[in-house]
């Protein structure tokens, strides 16, 4: 089969849905499929507005790289629709499979191109699409669209219920799959010989500090400065050396969040650490006792996903993409809010036994996020988007 990904950029091992692009691409190159990534990029200096550089990773993804001059280094092009349907011809892919966030101008030149070309369609929204929901289905009404002009699909099942919301088919929410981010499970995988239930005294409780971790980018939608409330609360109950909190991540918040934990007085109880290279999480996530999300717009939660397959029980907010793959009790706990993520936390360290649970049944039962899980569930799309091509009305 050949697939032609559209994504905005394309970098893996860089983060986010570049990352997940270049996993789920290489996979598929793996199982024998053709596969191409249409993406923007910026060009270099000197090179003609035409610019497409075409290049084969070692995984066996052909990338092409289509590019403007004129965009300020950002992954748009201004003739991208005409560009990508030129493309798209010249490969006759069995099917598009574009990769959306909120904004992905490129990607949705792709969807529209890929549509007018008659070709089957799918669409992974990667993001939560909580406040944009009216605008997107007003654009789709405009465009003559809706939730059976293409195979729609989301990383999890709350993302998905807000795609199903903006792309209403008859006055009801369309049918959304499920293509979840995925992980090579045994690279994530915690060693044999560690302490399934970690430290503990003789009261079943964990030695403190108790060591928190947090691997996010620091910028507002993340919440970081709202991660070390949560740490102040903590310990304002539990008392100073109750917990310790390493951050791994970079952003445009690092100076900001530094000195808010000096204003709540807990900076010498944080730790951060800056961008840590994804290859050398796995050992970090080995010295720590559990995961903390603060995020509130999370579609999935890709970093909290490996820490859980690394077997780190998951403390996280309800209503986001992690409690796909985390369940309130087992290997996490859930809460409503930060006030119950600091009670939850805090439970951790005052309720017998509760810690070395979660954390036992983290490391015994792995998450279902292995790349067979996703392929086959990327396969189901793929079948349903050649299903709706033959009916949807054409543009």
């Amino acid at each position: 089969m050949r697939i032609v990904h559209v994504s905005d950029c394309f970098a893996p091992r860089v983060g986010g849905i570049e990352t997940q692009v270049g996993d789920l691409a290489a996979h598929q190159a793996r199982a024998g499929h053709d596969v191409h990534v249409l993406t923007a990029t910026a060009a270099p200096a000197g090179t003609p507005d035409r610019y497409r550089e075409v290049v084969v990773t070692p995984d066996g993804v052909t990338v092409h790289r289509i590019a403007s001059r004129y965009v300020a280094g950002l992954p748009v092009h201004p003739r991208g629709r005409t560009l990508l349907a030129r493309a798209m011809a010249e490969l006759r892919p069995d099917v598009v499979h574009v990769q959306a966030g909120v904004v992905s101008p490129f990607a949705f030149q792709g969807a529209r191109a890929a549509r007018a070309a008659d070709l089957p369609l799918a669409i992974t929204w990667h993001c939560m699409l909580d406040g944009v929901e009216r605008p997107l289905r007003a654009g789709a009404r405009l465009l003559g669209w809706d939730g059976e002009s293409a195979a729609l699909s989301a990383v999890s099942d709350v993302a998905a219920a807000r795609v199903g919301e903006a792309f209403p088919v008859e006055g009801r929410p369309a049918e959304v799959g499920i293509l979840p981010n995925g992980l090579d499970l045994d690279a994530w995988a915690p060693t044999d010989g560690a302490d399934a239930g970690g430290p503990g005294d003789e009261d079943g409780l964990p030695v403190r500090p108790l060591r928190i971790v947090a691997t996010q980018r620091v910028a507002p939608r993340k919440r970081t400065t709202e991660l070390v409330d949560v740490l102040a609360a903590v310990l304002a109950e539990l008392g100073a050396g109750a917990v310790r909190l390493t951050i791994a991540g970079d952003g445009p918040d690092l100076a900001r969040v530094r000195r808010h934990a000096q204003s709540r007085g807990v900076a010498g109880d944080v730790d951060l650490l800056g961008r840590v290279p994804r290859g050398e999480l796995a050992r970090l996530y080995a010295d720590q006792d559990v995961f903390l999300s603060v995020a509130r717009l999370e579609a999935f939660g890709i970093a909290a996903l490996e820490a859980r397959a690394s077997g780190l029980p998951v403390v996280a907010l309800d209503g986001t993409g992690i409690t796909s793959f985390v369940t309130d009790g087992v290997d996490g706990l859930i809460a409503k809010d930060d006030a119950g993520l600091a009670r939850a936390v805090a439970s951790l360290l005052t309720t017998p036994g509760l810690a070395a649970r979660l954390r036992r049944n983290a490391r015994e039962h792995r998450p279902a996020a292995g790349w067979d899980d996703v392929l086959a569930a990327a396969e189901r799309e793929y079948s349903r988007a050649r299903r709706l091509v033959r009916f949807r009305p054409r543009p």
